[in-house]
């Protein structure tokens, strides 16, 4: 990595990143591209690793790791493309690496629990960690997940709980899934009523994903939002009405064991992803979306496009970090309104059905064939690299017409 040179007089930019996940990192890659930024990222786990299983790379996923670089520690036999080539799935440890060889290490600090925010009236923000460690930064960019220390202190009133339903992750192995009859070489969701899906999927090399969710109850529960070890074999039973392939793909997760657990949590829809004319939200901290598009890498990559962007558009012009900040939001607030708008379309449809009293399987049918297409897909072809050009060509051309 090249050292930056800060010595013709203007102070650079000081950013902290919070977390270190896809969003942290793909922050840290892009940051290092701008010349007058100086940046940190801070970690609270003990090393930048990454659990649970597989992580969808859709289109819009693949296109922005091609852009921070990233694209390129991604091995083929690591990666498993559907056959239309329209996306696809990856281990997501392997993600997580591919990312990571992209980062100037020496500026990831880890161990580095974050418990206290104060905006100073110098305009700045002071960040204290559990540690005693403590920095003052012009910008604090929260990417620490759907439960965010940086949005719980930038919207103390935004409040999140678990939403009544965990998600079950194993990883097998491929070729002894794929000798169950029936089970497709393809990433499938398999669905039920009651908030039971599972889903399969081919990862990279040997490896295998089986995704299991069902609502599990509120009370006398230690909810935590990303993977504990977890018996499976206590809640196989719960899938016995899908058909003999899931069944069976489902009692294999079971007698391997390794399956992970996460409880899933959602809250009040975010009106902005910015606070303070210093704070911005990336990533699962910016839209507690609970993993609604099973495309979360994508959309925190899709935020740090934005958000760099934007920023070097305001240093270069002079405009300052609030102006920013303010048109970081202007992109991507309407993008995750317009993403409620699907799940508020999914929920309308969930409602007919239900008003209908069709038989089991035909529900479930009317339920695949009313949700398949565009008005649930788009995002996953949506550019920002479009949309964010678009958009600052047009500024640039009102300013100069000006």
């Amino acid at each position: 990595m090249a050292v930056k040179d800060y010595s013709n007089g203007v102070a650079p930019l000081k950013v902290a990143i919070i977390g270190g996940g896809p969003g942290g990192l793909g922050a840290a890659i892009a940051f290092a591209k701008l010349p007058f930024v100086d940046w940190t990222l801070y970690e609270k786990k003990s090393e930048i690793s990454e659990t649970g299983g597989g992580i969808s790379l859709q289109q819009h996923t693949w296109r922005l790791l091609e852009w921070n670089g990233a694209a390129k520690n991604i091995k083929p036999e690591d990666f498993f493309r559907s056959p239309e080539g329209l996306g696809g799935q990856q281990r997501r440890a392997l993600l997580q690496a591919a990312l990571l060889k992209e980062v100037d290490q020496s500026r990831v600090q880890v161990s580095k629990k974050l418990v206290q925010v104060e905006k100073l009236p110098s305009g700045k923000v002071e960040i204290k960690f559990e540690d005693g460690h403590t920095d003052q930064v012009d910008l604090l960019v929260g990417a620490d997940g759907i439960r965010s220390f940086v949005r719980s202190f930038t919207f103390p009133e935004h409040k999140i709980k678990y939403n009544g339903q965990s998600a079950y992750r194993t990883i097998i192995h491929r070729p002894t899934a794929e000798a169950i009859e029936g089970i497709p070489q393809a990433s499938t969701f398999w669905q039920n009523l009651g908030g039971l899906y599972v889903f399969t999927s081919p990862l990279g090399g040997d490896d295998f994903e089986v995704t299991a969710r069902i609502s599990r109850p509120s009370e006398g529960q230690d909810h935590v939002s990303w993977g504990r070890s977890f018996d499976f074999s206590t809640l196989a039973p719960e899938y016995d009405g899908f058909v003999e392939p899931v069944r069976k793909v489902v009692a294999l997760a079971a007698a391997q064991g390794g399956t992970e657990e996460f409880a899933l949590f959602s809250g009040p829809r975010l009106e902005s992803v910015i606070a303070l004319d210093s704070v911005a939200l990336i990533g699962d901290a910016s839209h507690p979306l609970s993993g609604a598009f099973g495309a979360g890498a994508g959309f925190a990559l899709e935020d740090v496009y934005a958000l760099v962007k934007t920023i070097e558009w305001a240093w270069k012009g002079g405009r300052g970090l609030p102006a920013a900040l303010k048109l970081y939001d202007r992109i991507r607030s309407p993008h995750y309104k317009d993403l409620y708008g699907v799940l508020d379309w999914y929920a309308g449809i969930g409602k007919e059905l239900a008003a209908e009293g069709l038989p089991v399987d035909e529900e479930i049918a009317q339920r695949v064939k009313r949700t398949t297409g565009k008005n649930g897909s788009w995002m996953y072809h949506y550019n920002v690299e479009e949309a964010v050009d678009e958009i600052l060509r047009g500024l640039d051309g009102a300013t100069t017409a000006e």
